[in-house]
């Protein structure tokens, strides 16, 4: 029996891949700030804690899944909430290492979050970006590629401890809940449409291709490093808008202009509405990863 730790276990991504792991009978440890609200997204079985302390020593830990952080599209960034960002994702990811760096059993895999702001702000124009592209001119600049950036490092510490690590670099993940909620009220009332230019790319993936490609990233040890977690086909931010309004049978013209989501949502409504790049899923498509939604209209349609 597989034995998993995740950390974000009752975030979006975390309840999903909770019960796909329940399923297949695994032994989950779900590390939680709150494991009494947590107890009512999890399955049944599964081991709450709120400190890596009550892990008894001879508990074996065969894979972590490291996925905590706190959400950057919630609202605007002030100094104080980007200062939680970084401490949500790096404080936790080191202490991590620390408690399984004191151990004499090691996690043989480690799989922790990233997302697709790792390559920077920016549009990019048409060109594809995969695992290969590390560095892009001028994500120095960037709050999202710095925060992703330092998650990476403090994850990467597990190779010291002989663990295989993949980096998720997560896109726009679509299921119930997420980012696809907060854009249905308005496009049902056919308010919906892009924003800004609506020449952003939106790299997105269905949330069950997520959590299938987390078990992938888990089985397959040829997978390691960096792993663009997105579909293989990414869509501007416009014909995002068009998907979604046919999806719902509604029209999707009304476009939200860059001024408006600037005053609106500032820094975060800068880099993460109107930019993006097209992330391509390369590592995951030559490791011979099948999509079950390599399509958005298709995963549209599975949601709405």
């Amino acid at each position: 029996m597989t034995s998993i730790l995740i950390t974000g276990g009752s975030g979006f991504i975390g309840r999903h891949f909770c019960q796909a792991a329940h399923q297949l009978g695994w032994q989950i440890t779900v590390l939680s700030r709150n494991p009494e609200a947590a107890t009512q997204l999890m399955p049944d079985n599964v081991q709450l804690i709120s400190s890596l302390d009550q892990i008894e020593s001879e508990q074996r830990i065969d894979v972590l899944l490291n996925l905590a952080g706190e959400p950057l599209a919630n609202g605007r960034w002030t100094q104080s909430r980007k200062a939680f960002f970084v401490s949500s994702r790096i404080d936790i990811t080191k202490a991590l290492y620390q408690f399984f760096a004191a151990r004499e059993q090691r996690p043989g895999t480690v799989i922790s979050g990233s997302a697709v702001g790792y390559y920077g702000a920016g549009n990019g124009g048409d060109m594809e970006i995969d695992e290969s592209l590390a560095g892009l001119t001028g994500i120095e600049d960037s709050f999202s590629h710095n925060l992703c950036s330092q998650w990476e490092e403090a994850a990467a510490q597990f190779e010291q401890l002989g663990s295989r690590v993949c980096f998720l670099r997560t896109g726009i993940v679509l299921g119930e809940g997420g980012a696809l909620s907060k854009m249905l009220p308005a496009f049902k009332l056919g308010l919906g449409g892009p924003m800004g230019n609506g020449r952003q790319w939106m790299s997105w993936i269905h949330v069950e291709d997520m959590v299938s490609l987390i078990m992938h990233c888990i089985s397959d040890a040829t997978v390691s490093g960096p792993v663009n977690g997105t579909a293989p086909n990414p869509v501007t931010n416009q014909q995002f808008s068009r998907a979604l309004g046919t999806a719902l049978s509604r029209p999707a013209f009304f476009p939200m202009p860059a001024f408006v989501v600037k005053t609106l949502f500032g820094e975060m409504g800068e880099e993460l509405l109107l930019q993006g790049k097209k992330v391509v899923p390369r590592k995951l498509q030559d490791s011979g990863f099948n999509f079950q939604y390599p399509l958005l209209p298709d995963a549209l349609n599975s949601l709405v």
